[in-house]
């Protein structure tokens, strides 16, 4: 019986219903959002490969992606450093090695001479020519039996235990049995849809193309049937954002009215003058506070630009109007970076503070949760540990979060979830000194009120970059030699290896014993991620306390560490990393009116990505020009860093490349909002299952 008929509606039957779906199969489908059938239709790939055509072997060149087919030559297990099983085959025009690492003995047993074969893979040159190393590969009864496919094969994102087949054969399962249930959502005569595919075509197209499709646009993600579900995607990100900042301007929370003591008080003590951008966000700041709905306002600015002082205005806000203010960091570092200015301000207007961390001793502990929760303590600085289940607070009316990228929403909800008085939430202040593109404002924080801090303090100096080889290692151990001997601090960074912190720990512990030694005269300290927290705070505190000259790390310090008497910082293997951490690190140093510098070590040859990052470091310290060039490079996940968790996961999207479709989406939003609302809960199902990756809030 024919399955399609049995499910004319398969587009809302779960996944289990496909052939080759198991409960192991879709318990590892459900990790990645896919329950129903059409999901599997809206996981799309990322890459494709090119089976279409068999290429000669006479003609392969080192680094392409092939289908080549011929016969075995010869075949047998080759010794070495890694033992292999190699195969060489041959069509007339050339040869080539099929190499496996890993292998069985029936492989052995059928790749024998004379046994014609096809594979794909990866050409790369090796010891004896050109070599395909653990290709795929299928034996063929003849030389006329060679399978080219009739599309190009999509190459989709995915999780351990679920290879490429499977993805084909249930994308091709669903695209046979669910694609005509798929429902156009959106109307044809929408602004932004002109001259695009419908879904249904695109949805095709995109899954299974044509072999003469335009190739180029389909790796650049500018094909028009991948506009046409990027259009959909962004709209529904939009639509989710939209609704959000709805939904919280219609929570209560309290009014917290202008201080008229406090902070005039703490501002004219400060020994500096605010500049004109901080004033001017504060007078923002204070006039969302004194409403009496829910308000989240993401300040943002450059490394340096002064927002610390502006969370303290807003504490003080709260806490003359009789409420608790909290401050969260992700970080012990950061935290404590806080915890130091809080004190030393507050303490001039009597204000009653409780620092609480999961470093603290039982005993610590009690006393922090007791203060914050009968009110002695008004103001509450630190870690993850403020929004414990056990911590409670007298009257909680503002929440501020620093770097607050690095959050997870279900932890920033948690802190806001701490007052439920009479129905109200706190007002929320997020912080963040990474600057953000215009256009990923527009995308990820619309449900916020955006304050910009775009003037730097007086007497800050700019920063001087510099570009060097590792070759020159010796020349700039000199330059750090004389800074430290001139009663300087410097920073050596080491960049973050494979994304692994136990690799990143070796080589910060290796580059510091070597430092020791080629320049024994100073004091060289090393944090890396895998150090004890107390070590790492030891540490830091000696670096700052000028007990420590040269203060070896990993990219631990990028955020949070202010030691104004560095003047110096060295990031080794600079082309490993982004535009905006390279900026963020930069910012370490050039904290005072002294003269600054950072000097950034790569390994040659650089890749024409990487010259034009470091390129763009060396001449300008524009974190918002860096931003966007970090955004059209490597997208907004390497902007904020790969680990962090409050960014939404586009499937298709990426906010550098389709930047320019935003105003068209933000206007359709509003269209669809006014002309279709039944369409905007459909929308949001079908492209965000997992919806709360979003700003929250």
């Amino acid at each position: 019986m024919d399955k399609k008929k049995l499910l004319p509606k398969l587009s809302i039957q779960s996944v289990t219903e496909l052939k080759g779906v198991g409960p192991a199969v879709a318990d590892k489908l459900a990790h990645l959002g896919i329950d129903s059938v059409q999901d599997l239709l809206f996981h799309l790939p990322l890459r494709y490969e090119d089976r279409t055509r068999r290429t000669a072997l006479g003609s392969l060149r080192s680094g392409q992606e092939a289908l080549v087919a011929g016969q075995i030559q010869a075949s047998g297990v080759r010794p070495g450093r890694r033992r292999s099983l190699a195969t060489v085959i041959g069509d007339g025009t050339g040869s080539v090695t099929m190499r496996q690492f890993h292998f069985k003995r029936a492989q052995q047993e059928n790749l024998i001479r004379g046994q014609w074969v096809q594979c794909f893979g990866q050409v790369r040159i090796g010891s004896a020519g050109f070599e395909l190393v653990h290709p795929e590969y299928q034996l063929l009864p003849s030389a006329d039996g060679v399978n080219v496919a009739p599309t190009l094969t999509p190459v989709y994102p995915t999780t351990q235990g679920l290879g490429q087949k499977t993805w084909r054969h249930l994308t091709r399962q669903a695209l046979e049995h669910c694609l005509d249930d798929v429902v156009e959502l959106l109307p044809a005569d929408l602004t932004g849809l002109e001259g695009l595919p419908g879904l249904q075509a695109a949805l095709m197209l995109v899954h299974r193309p044509d072999p003469d499709v335009d190739a180029a646009a389909l790796a650049a993600g500018t094909h028009p049937a991948q506009v046409r579900l990027v259009f959909e995607e962004l709209l529904a990100h939009q639509l989710a954002v939209v609704q959000r900042r709805m939904e919280r301007e219609q929570s209560r929370a309290p009014v917290i009215d202008a201080p008229q003591n406090l902070w005039p008080r703490l501002e004219a003590l400060l020994g500096f003058s605010l500049t004109h951008a901080q004033s001017r966000v504060v007078e923002e700041v204070l006039s969302t506070l004194a409403k009496p709905r829910s308000s989240l306002r993401l300040i943002q600015g450059d490394v340096g630009c002064g927002k610390t002082v502006i969370a303290a205005a807003a504490a003080l806000a709260a806490v003359e109007a009789g409420y608790q203010a909290v401050i969260m960091a992700p970080t012990e570092l950061l935290a404590e970076q806080h915890l130091n200015n809080f004190e030393r301000w507050l303490r001039h207007v009597d204000v009653p503070l409780a620092w609480l961390t999961g470093r603290l001793t039982a005993a610590e502990r009690r006393v922090a949760c007791h203060r914050l929760a009968t009110g002695e303590a008004m103001v509450g600085v630190g870690t993850h540990a403020l929004f414990q289940n056990d911590v409670t607070y007298h009257d909680l009316g503002l929440v501020i979060i620093d770097e607050q990228h690095r959050f997870g929403v279900h932890q920033r909800l948690a802190l806001r979830d701490k007052r439920r008085v009479d129905g109200e939430v706190p007002h929320q202040l997020v912080m963040t000194a990474t600057p953000i593109p215009r256009s990923l404002t527009m995308a990820l924080y619309a449900d916020m009120d955006i304050s910009l801090i775009d003037e730097m303090p007086p007497g800050r100096q700019t920063i001087e970059t510099v570009v060097v080889p590792n070759l020159r290692r010796a020349e700039v151990q000199a330059r750090v030699h004389k800074a430290c001997v001139a009663g300087r601090r410097v920073y050596w960074v080491c960049a973050l290896i494979e994304e692994s912190d136990v690799l990143a720990a070796e080589a910060a512990t290796d580059r510091a014993r070597m430092l020791r030694e080629a320049l024994p005269a100073l004091r060289v300290g090393l944090v890396h991620g895998r150090s004890p927290v107390s070590e790492k705070e030891t540490v830091m505190r000696k670096f700052r306390n000028g007990e420590i000259d040269l203060l070896v790390a990993t990219t631990v310090i990028e955020v949070g560490v202010d030691v104004p008497e560095a003047s110096l910082i060295v990031i080794e293997n600079a082309e490993r990393m982004g535009l905006a951490q390279l900026h963020q690190l930069r910012g370490r140093v050039g904290r005072s009116a002294e003269r600054a510098a950072c000097v950034l070590m790569y390994q040659p040859p650089l890749s024409r990505m990487a010259h034009e990052r470091l390129s763009t470091l060396r001449k300008t310290t524009d974190g918002f020009s860096i931003a966007e060039k970090d955004l059209a490079l490597r997208g907004p996940g390497e902007l904020f860093g790969t680990r962090q968790s409050g960014l939404p996961q586009y499937r298709l999207a990426n906010i550098g490349r389709h930047q320019l479709l935003l105003p068209a989406v933000q206007q359709a939003a509003a269209d669809v909002q006014a002309r279709f609302p039944d369409q905007v809960a459909p929308m949001m199902r079908r492209w965000l299952p997992c919806a709360s990756a979003l700003s929250g809030v």
